[in-house]
């Protein structure tokens, strides 16, 4: 299977809208409740994009097998140099690796455009995310307890971080 990492294209905005609608519907991977149109969604990725941010795809025969992207981690100058990403692949398509590919991508672009830290949160149920960003050497900086409240539970922030090397 040959998988590419590309740059987002709006013909791609359908196929992520079913990954992160079916992440809404049926996991803690999103803290929203309700799915996103097709509009509100192309428009976050829009967004994105005039802001200099990447949007990336892997591709594999032709359909959407995943994407990543960052952004703002919070919205004061002074973390203009930190940024928050996200990497999500189809259900179809677990456990081949995509996940790898588009973190590895996002964390060449961050360090070309001379970001200094990358963070993800992570909901601390989902084990297999937290031991796949150790993997990248992301260390565990805090959690925050009863931070969301999703499928009737409380739920727990894992806030990870890697420091990019220049």
């Amino acid at each position: 299977m040959k998988i590419t990492i590309r740059p987002y294209q709006t013909e791609d905005t359908q196929a992520i809208l079913d990954i992160i609608n079916y992440n809404i519907l049926h996991s803690t991977a999103i803290y929203d409740y309700n799915i996103r149109s097709y509009e509100l969604q192309k428009s976050f990725l829009d967004d994105k994009i005039k802001k200099n941010f990447p949007v990336i795809v892997a591709e594999t025969d032709g359909k959407v097998a995943g994407f990543g992207m960052y952004g703002e981690f919070r919205f004061r100058e002074a973390y203009k140099y930190t940024v928050e990403h996200s990497v999500y692949v189809d259900n179809d398509f677990h456990g081949k690796g995509i996940g790898k590919l588009l973190l590895q991508e996002l964390i060449e672009l961050a360090k070309k455009q001379n970001l200094h830290t990358m963070i993800a949160v992570i909901d601390e149920e989902n084990q297999s995310s937290i031991d796949f960003h150790e993997k990248f050497g992301f260390k565990t900086v805090g959690v925050i307890k009863d931070s969301a409240y999703k499928f009737d539970r409380w739920l727990h922030s894992v806030f990870m971080q890697l420091i990019l090397e220049s």
